[in-house]
Formats: C-alpha cells, structure tokens, sequence
C-alpha cells in the first residue's frame, strides 16, 4: 500500500451527467418553441430585448452585488466586446427561428463548437490537430447537408441562423478569457445587463405594440433559457463532457418532433442526416481529447 496522503476527488456521475443534459437539450428546445410560437408579430431586436430584460430582472440580486462590488477595469473591456459579438448573435437567432423550422435551426446551431475549435487555434494559439482538423472538416460537410445550397433555396433565415452560429461562437471565446479573470457569476450577470442596455436602442428603433402575452411567453423563454444553461452546467460538473455530449443529439430529434406537432413542420431526412453528422464529428472530436488528456477532476456543483 502506498504511503502519502489520499485525497478524496468526487466521482464521475455519468448518470447524473446524462440526466442534467437530457433536461438541458428539453430546455433549450422550449425555448425555441416559445419563440416559433411568437412568429414574426414582433421584430426580432425587440423580441430579443424583452427576453433579454428578463433575464437581468431574473439576475437582480447578482448584478446588485456586482455594481455595488464595482468590476475590474481590466475585465471591463472583454465584457463589453463579448456584450456586443453577442446582440449579433440573438438578434440573428431570433430571426432565424421565426421564419425556419425549428430542426434546422437546432441542427446548424451544432456549428457552435466547431466554430469554437476554429476560434481556439486562431486566437489563442491551441494547436489544429489533424484529428480536430478532420472533424471540423466533416462538421462542415453535415452543415451542407443541412442547408443544400444549389438544391434548395438557401433563406435569409438560413443565412442569418449561420451568423448567429458564428457570432455565439465570438461570445464564447470571449467568455473562455474571462473565465480566467472573473466568476461565472459576474460573467453571466455582466453578460446579462451589457446585452439588454445595448439591444435597447435597437428595439426602439423598430419597436411595435407589444402584448401582455407576448411578454410573458417572452418571460418564458428567459426562464427557459436560464434552466438550460443551469442543467447544463450540472451536466458538465457531473461527469466529463465526453459523457453528456453524445445526448445532445436528442435535441434536434426533439426540436423536429415538436415542429411537426404544433407547428405542421415537415420533417427533412437530410437535417436529421446533417445534424447527427455535425454532433457525430464533435462528439468523436470530444471523446477522443478526453482520452487523450489526462483524467481531470470534476467540482462539485455549488
């Protein structure tokens, strides 16, 4: 028996990891049938700065203690620059997922990660492996299949959902600097508060009269939204993400499902196709740095 200290590390609960996944994908898919619901009635700055609202409404006390606590000069900018890549992102969203189905926005969201790999290696210097190389290759290849440029019409809202793809990629690798500098805490909260004070202008500009109901379906989506991002985390403090990445394909079988039942959305093989290719591709690209890392302890969510 070796001699030494032992020290207690919280096991991998990959039960726990799938569960909290499985709940985060029904989110997120609420939250895109809440806003399929809404339509185009409301435009989409304006949609995405009541939600937007709510979330800080939602974050009230963590921002009160971030202002009164007051927020590094130093962090001050990155928060800002990530404020500003991520209106782009929400208002290409919103568009996006009131004018094509809901699979197909959920399928070429699968883009995020990749782009993020990309980002990565562009910006931070982590090295492009040959085997990332290949899986951002074949990701791509699934966004294709998904869209078919030269075989059907390629929509603004198509076109708009692969901007916010790129965009939200920008938010994250803002917020993978930040980790460094800041709490998730003061991360989420500025992100909240920079977001709604700079969509404001926007949704001004092209603000209509908005409904009783239409806030609070839009209340919804905030609620719905934070849930996800909430299971998530759980997820990823459970066990490694090599665990619950795989399960996060369920959401596009999810999201066309519920197309087809509330909304009379076709069903297309070929985004099904696409998307198990993307999320294929990343989970592949997932499962193998995981393994090829050494094992890495997972905290305890707080």
């Amino acid at each position: 028996m070796a001699c030494g200290m032992t020290v207690n590390r919280p096991a991998s609960r990959p039960v726990q990891a799938i569960f909290w996944m499985l709940l985060s994908g029904l989110c997120f898919v609420c939250v895109t049938s809440v806003v399929r619901f809404l339509g185009t009635d409301l435009p989409a700055a304006q949609s995405a700065f009541i939600r937007f609202a709510w979330g800080a409404v939602f974050l009230l006390p963590s921002l009160w203690l971030l202002l009164r606590d007051g927020v590094p000069v130093a962090t001050l900018r990155l928060h800002l620059g990530r404020g500003v890549v991520h209106v782009g992102a929400v208002v290409c969203w919103f568009y996006a997922m009131a004018r094509i189905p809901m699979a197909e926005v959920t399928a070429i969201g699968y883009l995020n990660p990749v782009l993020l790999t990309l980002g990565t290696a562009l910006f931070f210097g982590e090295r492009l492996t040959l085997r990332r190389g290949v899986a951002i290759g074949v990701a791509l290849l699934g966004a294709m299949i998904v869209l078919r440029p030269g075989l059907r019409e390629v929509t603004a809202g198509h076109l708009s959902q692969v901007a916010a793809a790129v965009f939200f990629a920008g938010s994250y690798l803002f917020a993978k600097r930040l980790s460094t500098l800041a709490s998730a805490a003061q991360i989420v909260a500025m992100l909240s508060l920079i977001v709604t004070v700079l969509l404001a202008p926007f949704a001004a500009a092209v603000w209509v009269p908005v409904s009783a109901a239409q806030v609070g379906w839009l209340a919804l989506v905030a609620a719905f939204a934070t849930g996800g991002h909430y299971a998530m985390s759980r997820a990823f403090a459970a066990a490694p993400i090599a665990v619950s990445q795989p399960v996060v394909f369920l959401q596009l079988v999810w999201a066309a499902a519920l197309g087809f039942l509330l909304f009379g959305e076709a069903v297309d093989p070929m985004v099904i196709l696409g998307g198990a290719v993307i999320v294929g591709a990343v989970s592949y690209n997932t499962i193998a740095e995981a393994r090829r890392r050494p094992p890495q302890v997972v905290p305890e969510p707080l």
